[in-house]
């Protein structure tokens, strides 16, 4: 399944950005596999991701953290895997993508990895009373209602499906995606680290050459001084 409608960005000034995207996903189901593949293939392009088990700084409350970097990205990833929804740090990622998607235009791409779309939808009637059953959230039920908002607006957004498709091949697609619909201009972090390593570059070569240059006038027999 390909996008065929997402939300729009760009409200937003360009300089507010520090991220090109944000994935959000269930670190048992995907970490290791999916989702880091995917963040491979997107860093390779050059665009800049942010995904927590990598970005996140040590001492920092993650919270805040993470937060912070939803705000920032330019468009946010969902990698709705079999336990996703079981986790109510993924689900608080979600109700904050979904509130940078409506008021700063952020564009959020669902990806069901492993999972049916169709199913996820229909299952969409009992995810409160999944919550209900457990003590820790009876007393919380206006928190269960937006993570359940939350969900229905980002499942009912088209998206990417697995199923019966190569691994590599998806993500090569989504990248291609990901990367038109950036314009082909990476955040604005990523371009100078590239400006940086260019200067690097040259300064490098420059070095070398004068190095080889005395060198060659150093051992020249005919250098009279």
């Amino acid at each position: 399944m390909s996008i065929q409608r997402v939300s729009s960005y760009g409200s937003s000034p360009s300089s507010s950005w520090m991220h090109d995207v944000f994935i959000s996903f269930r670190g048992e189901d995907t970490r290791k596999n999916f989702t880091d593949h995917l963040y491979t293939a997107l860093t390779r392009k050059g665009i800049n991701v942010f995904k927590d088990d990598i970005e996140l700084e040590i001492g920092k409350p993650i919270s805040s953290e993470l937060l912070n970097a939803i705000e920032k990205s330019r468009i946010s990833i969902v990698v709705f895997s079999r336990n996703y929804v079981s986790s109510t740090w993924c689900l608080d990622e979600l109700v904050k993508i979904v509130e940078c998607k409506n008021s700063l235009g952020q564009m959020v791409i669902p990806i069901f990895y492993d999972v049916d779309p169709l199913v996820e939808q229909k299952q969409m009637g009992t995810f409160e009373e999944v919550f209900r059953d457990q003590e820790a959230f009876r007393d919380n039920l206006q928190q269960v209602q937006k993570w359940r908002s939350a969900l229905m607006e980002v499942i009912n957004l088209s998206g990417w499906d697995s199923k019966d498709r190569h691994e590599s091949e998806f993500i090569r697609a989504i990248v291609e995606v990901v990367s038109s619909k950036l314009g082909g201009s990476t955040s604005t972090f990523m371009n100078l680290k590239k400006l940086l390593v260019s200067c690097l570059e040259q300064l490098q070569a420059q070095t070398i050459r004068i190095q080889w240059g005395r060198s060659v006038i150093s051992s020249s027999p005919f250098f009279f001084f």
